[in-house]
């Protein structure tokens, strides 16, 4: 079948079965015309790909876990480990995301959000450099410039 057939069949865009072709972690058939030719092989791999990436793997990672895939003497604790390390990273990435979400809500709790061009959001993002030069202030545990602006994030807290 051709890309635009294997990409209805997979799910993925034709652009994205292409690069994947690109990059080597799939290769189709080529018919007498030089065209890409998918097996039903091919249009499993490029399912077992979609769902990794949805899940959030790595190419890298795609990769590794493509040819365990392939492999029937695989060890199960070698797909494991990938697992087990996406996992570590994904809960890395939640603990940041949580940091943000609570730095920009003291942000925004701090911002009086009316006419005054006062903004300590704007002054957090600007003056992460500039705010050792001035004196600071706590408001509820959280160390901000004088006159309510935020600071950079040598100050914060994990929250």
């Amino acid at each position: 079948m051709n890309v635009g057939d294997a990409a209805h069949r997979s799910g993925l865009p034709a652009k994205t079965i292409r690069y994947y072709e690109e990059i080597g972690l799939i290769a189709p058939a080529r018919a007498a015309n030089g065209y890409r030719d998918y097996s039903g092989d091919d249009i499993h791999r490029l399912a077992f790909l979609r769902r990794a990436r949805n899940l959030g793997f790595s190419i890298d990672d795609c990769r590794q876990l493509m040819a365990l895939y392939k492999d029937r003497g695989r060890a199960s604790h070698d797909v494991r480990a990938i697992a087990a390390a996406h996992v570590m990273a994904i809960e890395e990435k939640v603990r940041e995301l949580q940091s943000m979400r609570s730095t920009l809500q003291k942000l925004v709790h701090a911002c009086h959000g009316d006419e005054r061009p006062d903004c300590p959001i704007l002054d957090d993002m600007a003056g992460a450099a500039l705010a050792s030069d001035r004196p600071h202030r706590r408001i509820d545990g959280q160390r901000v410039k004088d006159g309510g602006q935020g600071e950079g994030t040598e100050g914060r807290q994990a929250g």
